[in-house]
């Protein structure tokens, strides 16, 4: 991704970075915070590419993951939910940038609690029923984990008791009957992710993200549907670079730059 120094009013210390070889641009904290970077990438990538309908990024901070399906998915349209008013600016500075024109009558920013329930969501902005697809980045580092002393950066990163819960019991009030979900998260957490979608979202779909052939899963992505039953299935892994560590692998390169879906659809 390409870094651009060009000036955006209002906003505070920050980059513009290209994403998808220049086809947008994002606009986030050049310290503290979260940065996006392959994780937003990937979970873009869960959406199918003939998706049509109205998404929801929970946890959008800068904006990485919406910005990411509309830029291959050019019938979408997005809502950038993020709970942060800072990280929020930064997602309404991202739709602002003239790099962003051809995608920024398709989203906007809503700075809400994803883990709103009842009548305080829907008066957050998050009624019920209005989303085809869910996706969401939560924060999944542990508590006990080395974290950031900047509060900014560790509201983005570190998970909560619960937080699975939360978050999914949200996407399935908000999402239209058999609408998606798909979610990135670490491998440790697979099973409180499994419990809250138990009897919300069903025909789960599993993928391990490995860094090498040889290496054990560090990232996990799920995707599932609204109201419908089926078994879990584990689809084929992604594996980020080759045995030596270094180059990108292909397919990596692809869902990277917005080139191909992750579950191949």
């Amino acid at each position: 991704m390409a870094a651009s120094t060009a000036p955006v009013p209002d906003t505070p210390a920050h980059t513009v970075d290209a994403f998808h070889r220049g086809r947008f641009w994002l606009v986030q904290p050049s310290r503290g915070g979260h940065r996006a970077g392959m994780d937003a990438m990937m979970l873009a990538a869960a959406v199918p590419s003939g998706f049509s309908g109205r998404l929801a990024d929970f946890g959008a901070g800068a904006g990485a993951a919406a910005l990411a399906v509309l830029s291959r998915c050019p019938a979408a349209q997005a809502v950038l939910v993020e709970r942060s008013a800072e990280m929020a600016g930064f997602a309404a500075a991202t739709l602002s940038h003239p790099g962003n024109a051809h995608l920024g009558d398709r989203a906007s920013v809503l700075t809400a609690d994803v883990t709103l329930t009842g009548r305080a969501r829907g008066q957050a902005g998050l009624a019920d029923n209005q989303f085809d697809f869910v996706i969401m980045n939560p924060p999944f580092n542990a508590a006990q984990d080395r974290s950031t002393p900047n509060a900014l950066r560790r509201q983005a990163h570190v998970t909560e008791d619960g937080l699975f819960e939360r978050w999914i019991r949200s996407a399935a009030a908000v999402a239209k009957p058999r609408g998606g979900l798909a979610i990135i998260a670490r491998p440790e957490q697979l099973v409180a992710i499994l419990d809250a979608l138990e009897g919300r979202f069903g025909d789960a779909e599993l993928l391990c993200v490995h860094p090498r052939p040889d290496a054990a899963a560090i990232r996990i992505v799920v995707r599932a549907v609204l109201g419908v039953r089926g078994k879990l299935s584990i689809r084929p892994p992604l594996t980020l670079h080759g045995p030596s560590g270094n180059a990108p692998a292909e397919r990596t390169e692809m869902i990277n730059n917005g080139l191909a879906s992750l579950f191949g659809d």
